[in-house]
């Protein structure tokens, strides 16, 4: 499997809507960050879809080193 690569070191602010299923990058690889446009294919890494409870703003991850993907949980700070 392949490491995945830092897309940027900190969070990406989205504003999400409820009930809306969104795939988060986890490769690192992708233009269209922090989603999935299926550049991953080939890595062993896989997207991690995540429907929102609620509309608002949301922080996905951006180092794709997070322990609670697909938000950002601080980790970059120690890159």
């Amino acid at each position: 499997m392949t490491e995945p690569v830092i897309a940027r070191k900190s969070p990406y602010a989205v504003d999400v809507e409820a009930g809306t299923t969104y795939h988060w990058c986890a490769c690192g690889r992708s233009k269209t960050q922090p989603f999935c446009d299926g550049s991953h294919k080939g890595t062993g890494l896989t997207p991690v879809a995540h429907t929102a409870e609620k509309t608002g703003k949301a922080y996905f991850c951006g180092c794709k080193a997070t322990k609670t993907p697909p938000f950002c949980d601080g980790t970059h700070k120690g890159l």
